[in-house]
């Protein structure tokens, strides 16, 4: 069994699961009022310029203003002078943009948490074979056709498409392409590029393009690889996907099939389930140990623990096994859950450095097969292992899942206990600031059983303290956090 795409189509949500060998290694959802951003190409206006930041704020439109750094500003774009753009430098933000200045930019990060998206002048427009690149006039190659002559011939090939709109790209799935197709690919570029500059003339912030929608995206995407078979649940989609496929890519047509099974698509390989265990911070090993995965905002963290493997020769062994099984285990979960940033692996220690050295072997081999780029810079003084992963779009968990109303996102939520003696100290605050005949203690279930139960006599003692009736009122909907003292 190779690789294949199950597309799950909704009215209002798309989700692509990509399985290799009968198990999830990806997944990707799009919701239809909270599309994706990335590749967006918008006409924004300037509303801010920070110069001590080396950056702006763009309105493009949404609820919060998009960010464009210094660095992202391109040398072939309106904001550069053409004497500049030989030779162009990073330059102070103030003099590359003004406050009120309309310019174009594409989406490159969608908004992440507090952040608004991350925005660059240097437009592409991307296609099957190859990506356009307005204003420029190069050609590149993907690094990852390696034969020289190839790389030869497919430049030779797409020179004469450039022109003063602009040059190429030419991406993986080039490789072995006619002249034909690649001139297609140019040519449906160019009308694509064409709308949009002419949209652009409208006034006011406005969305000049927008990348396809999700299961085509996939699909694009994914040209070049090893896929066997697309199943799709929806009509619509599997129409619209065989079109696509029909003009861009037909030797991927008889690979997409209508699904029409009584099972849901996502119950085939226990993607469902899968999805769902990719929620908690326990990983489960098949020999016993397990990882702990936390997402924060600044990074995210893995730890290794050997839990009930024992092993059976001696210690070292056992912390190597258990640090080399957790290498396929994290290459997979960093795809799985979409992780990106600074990621921080916390590896059992080892004494040997030959086991260090392999450890690093396996976890860098096993993230060759993720198609978002990263970089592992090996075993720190502290004998973490810090790397990176390319982040642009939100992860699983943030897609999936919001803040806890209880917790507020910190995880941990304050005892029973914690919040008795909170509700003690408050009401000696307002005896002490106002007068008062009695209180009355609004409070969560728990609480309230605590305070009227076992822990009543704290209550009593109180009242004796402060001369006052003290009532407590359970209130079924506050948070175990959450009270309220009223002076009656």
């Amino acid at each position: 069994m190779g690789s294949e795409l199950l597309i799950n189509v909704t009215p209002n949500e798309a989700r692509v699961a990509l399985v290799e060998h009968g198990v999830l290694q990806e997944v990707h959802i799009e919701r239809r009022m909270k599309r994706g951003l990335v590749g967006n190409i918008y006409k924004g206006r300037i509303s801010r310029v920070l110069p001590g930041m080396q950056a702006a704020f763009v309105d493009i439109g949404l609820d919060k203003a998009a960010f464009l750094h210094a660095s992202d500003i391109m040398p072939h774009t309106e904001c550069v002078a053409d004497v500049e753009k030989g030779n162009f430098v990073v330059r102070d933000i103030a003099e590359l943009v003004r406050q009120g200045q309309d310019i174009m930019v594409q989406v490159v990060k969608d908004p992440l948490g507090t952040k608004g998206a991350r925005l660059t002048t240097d437009i592409t427009l991307p296609s099957r074979y190859l990506v356009f690149m307005p204003g420029s006039s190069h050609v590149g190659v993907s690094q990852r056709i390696e034969s020289e002559e190839e790389r030869t011939r497919l430049k030779e090939v797409t020179q004469p498409f450039v022109d003063e709109d602009g040059g190429f790209i030419i991406r993986t799935a080039a490789e072995g392409a006619g002249e034909d197709e690649l001139r297609q690919d140019a040519s449906f570029l160019r009308r694509v590029w064409a709308k949009v500059t002419e949209r652009r003339k409208r006034k006011g912030s406005t969305l000049l393009y927008q990348d396809l929608a999700l299961p085509v995206r996939i699909v694009r995407d994914f040209v070049g690889t090893e896929l066997d078979r697309i199943q799709v649940d929806s009509r619509s989609t599997f129409e619209e996907l065989k079109h696509f496929a029909q003009e861009f890519m037909p030797e991927f047509e008889e690979k997409i099939e209508l699904y029409s099974g009584t099972v849901p698509i996502f119950d085939l390989y226990d993607v469902e389930n899968e999805i769902q265990r990719a929620l908690g911070r326990k990983v489960e090993l098949k020999s016993g140990g397990y990882l702990i995965i936390d997402q924060t905002e600044a990074m995210t963290t893995v730890d290794i623990n050997t839990g009930a493997f024992v092993g059976h020769r001696n210690l070292e062994e056992t912390i190597f096994n258990t640090n080399l099984e957790a290498t396929q285990a994290i290459a997979r979960q960093l795809r799985l859950r979409n992780l990106g940033g600074i990621i921080i692996i916390d590896f059992i220690d080892m004494l040997s450095e030959d086991h260090r050295a392999r450890v690093l072997t396996s976890l860098t081999a096993a993230l060759a097969n993720d198609r978002v780029k990263t970089n592992v810079s090996g075993f720190s003084g502290l004998g973490l292992v810090e790397m990176t992963r390319k982040r642009t779009r939100e992860s699983l968990e943030h897609v999936l899942c919001g803040e806890c109303p209880a917790c507020k996102g910190s995880g941990y939520m304050k005892t029973v206990e914690t919040v008795s003696y909170e509700i003690f100290r408050e009401i000696i605050r307002l005896n002490k600031a106002y007068k008062a005949d009695e209180f009355l203690v609004y409070c969560a279930p728990p609480v309230h059983a605590s305070l009227s139960g076992d822990d009543s006599h704290h209550v009593a003692e109180l009242e004796v303290y402060i001369g006052k009736r003290i009532r407590v009122q359970m209130e079924p909907l506050y948070a175990q956090n959450k009270f309220d003292v009223v002076m009656v």
